[in-house]
């Protein structure tokens, strides 16, 4: 009984430190670092867009989006000792060594390096990234590393009216069984794993990078450009590489983003353009061979 006591109190005090810590970060100074304002989303994630819309990057002769696959992000978490951080920088070849200096003199940690795409017209490459501590701190090396690189630090002027994408939103959504997001120019899906996941004992939401994701680029005439990344399991790994290939989808990466995660996960890129609709009968099949929740 003292034991189970024990337990619940020790637990009890993890998440009021938790939301301690939440209630003592004033993100507005996080933003002042970063150089941008951040988004809140669920499970007090601060999160940070950093597209590479500085890039003219092509990929079989596809003008390939920011939102589809140049996407930089940075997310924080409140814990106990301040704020943890997890993201992916999008980075040209030339640009790696000097942000990872620049980092590493800041104490945050690097996590992978490795590509998402095969053929692109320029190098690029995608460096995984994370650390605990002081948000503003840990935003200001942020900062001052991609400052040695072109990633754009400072928020667009407001958009106009985006235009209506030249795709059947509703039938992707049908079709996939969940509901995407317009993301500028870019039809998203996020599909979170059913499990819980964590990093170093610390729970991670799916906007910290745990989701599946899927883009739909569309490029007229109902046809489209796909890329993204299955989460997976180890024994999820063969059956859905297979699925995809069969699919006509090529696969253009698998590796690990992070590591003292649990349960251990991989990322599998894909890469594809065809009809819209039936890239997305494709990508089902995949799911289905998942453990994702199920869509709404």
């Amino acid at each position: 009984m003292r034991t189970a006591l024990a337990s619940i109190a020790a637990l009890l005090a993890v998440v009021m430190g938790s939301t301690a810590a939440a209630g003592e970060i004033d993100w507005s100074k996080v933003d002042q670092a970063i150089g941008k304002k951040g988004t809140d989303l669920p499970g007090g994630v601060h999160k940070y867009g950093l597209p590479r819309s500085d890039l003219a990057i092509t990929v079989d002769g596809v003008a390939i989006k920011p939102a589809l696959a140049l996407g930089s992000w940075v997310a924080f978490r409140p814990t106990s000792g301040g704020a943890m951080f997890m993201g992916d920088l999008v980075l040209l070849d030339t640009e790696i060594s000097p942000v990872m200096l620049k980092l590493i003199e800041g104490n945050i940690e690097i996590t992978a390096i490795h590509n998402h795409l095969l053929r692109t017209s320029v190098p690029v490459f995608y460096m995984h990234v994370g650390g605990h501590g002081d948000p503003v701190g840990l935003a200001e090396t942020l900062h001052a590393a991609l400052a040695l690189s072109k990633t754009p630090l400072t928020a667009p002027p407001a958009a106009s009216t985006p235009a209506p994408l030249e795709i059947d939103t509703a039938a992707l959504d049908k079709m996939l069984g969940y509901k995407g997001t317009l993301n500028a120019g870019v039809y998203q899906f996020s599909v979170p794993r059913a499990e819980g996941i964590s990093e170093a004992g610390m729970a991670l939401p799916p906007s910290m990078g745990t989701a599946i994701a899927i883009n739909f680029e569309p490029l007229g005439d109902g046809q489209a450009a796909i890329t993204g990344d299955f989460v997976l399991l180890g024994s999820e790994v063969t059956p859905i590489l297979r699925e995809l290939r069969q699919h006509g989808i090529e696969v253009t990466a698998l590796h690990s983003h992070m590591i003292d995660d649990s349960p251990h996960l991989f990322f599998m890129h894909f890469w594809a353009h065809d009809d819209a609709l039936k890239l997305a009968r494709s990508l089902r099949g995949a799911l289905g061979l998942a453990n994702v929740k199920h869509g709404s």
